[in-house]
């Protein structure tokens, strides 16, 4: 394949051709390699259909899942649409056999699902998988609640990566657990593993801190200044006994911030980003409202700007 691209030895544009085998990218008039190993974003499967024209272009294959007893590099013999006795005797036989990994492989189906609708990375994904694993080894998995049991994995997973999301949050996207379940099924696995993980089981402290970073303030549409305001505020505010939980702290925060700038947000609002309750964002706001000063960066707001934060009772 040749186009046309800009040559640092020649110094002006000229035919390069694509060599598919080696990735390389050359200069037809005086040979230089442009760029190497390049990836080739062209479709990637081969199509296997039969006469009949029906087109299945399938992939090769799924990738290789190292925590699986085969690498997931499995071989499904399925019947054809017009297929013979012998093709539905095969299938029969291997059904029959039975699959040791169905009820892991569903698992981590189901893993895979949550993550992407929470947008989480694939790390969080992969230690997600990964503990859950660890339950199947031990055999403690049968007789409970598949889902309890997933969501409250990628919960860990996220306490452990860093990157924390409410239990509240996780339940959210699960239909078949309550928020009660899935703090049941955490502390069970916290249990179990316990003994066999021992310091990698730890989940840390949560601080408010790790709630807001580009993600309460983003999903509110805030500004990079307003985000900054808030992250210090927070940083501050721990010197302080506030008796709330972490999440309440950070919505109070992000509610005190925003009433200081020019677009206000609305406490409704808040509490959506936030899945806090409204009441309980004034209750934490009302322990917040008297250290407003000296949490509040001076650069953000002046003292007598701190004069348009609504009075708690209000």
């Amino acid at each position: 394949m040749m186009s046309d691209s800009y040559c640092p030895d020649c110094k002006r544009n000229t035919e390069v051709v694509f060599d598919h085998a080696a990735g390389d990218t050359v200069c037809s008039e005086c040979g230089l390699v442009l760029e190497a190993r390049s990836i080739d974003e062209t479709s990637e499967w081969r199509t296997f259909a039969d006469d009949s024209g029906d087109h299945d272009p399938n992939r090769v294959g799924g990738p290789v899942n190292p925590l699986l007893g085969d690498g997931a590099l499995t071989t499904v013999i399925s019947r054809a649409a017009n297929g013979s006795n012998a093709d539905s005797s095969l299938a029969r036989l291997q059904n029959r056999g039975g699959d040791p990994d169905r009820a892991i492989v569903l698992a981590f189906k189901a893993i895979s699902n949550m993550a992407d609708r929470l947008s989480l990375v694939t790390t969080i994904k992969d230690r997600a998988s990964e503990i859950y694993k660890r339950l199947e080894d031990q055999k403690c998995t049968r007789g409970r609640n598949l889902e309890a049991l997933v969501a409250a994995c990628i919960y860990i997973a996220c306490r452990q990566e860093g990157k924390p999301r409410t239990v509240k949050e996780i339940c959210s996207i699960v239909a078949g657990a309550t928020k009660k379940e899935i703090g049941r099924a955490k502390e069970f696995i916290v249990k179990q593993l316990k003994v066999e993980m021992g310091e990698s089981m730890e989940m840390g402290t949560i601080h408010a801190g790790d709630y807001l970073v580009r993600r309460f303030c983003s999903n509110l549409g805030m500004s990079n200044e307003e985000v900054k305001a808030v992250q210090e505020t927070v940083q501050k505010a721990g010197d302080f006994d506030i008796r709330r939980s972490p999440i309440s702290i950070a919505a109070a925060i992000i509610f005190m911030v925003t009433q200081l700038s020019e677009s206000k947000k609305p406490l409704r609002d808040i509490s959506i980003a936030t899945t806090v309750a409204e009441g309980t964002i004034k209750n934490a706001y009302r322990d917040l409202y008297p250290h407003a000063a000296r949490i509040i960066p001076e650069w953000y707001a002046k003292e007598r700007d701190l004069k348009n934060l609504s009075s708690p009772k209000a």
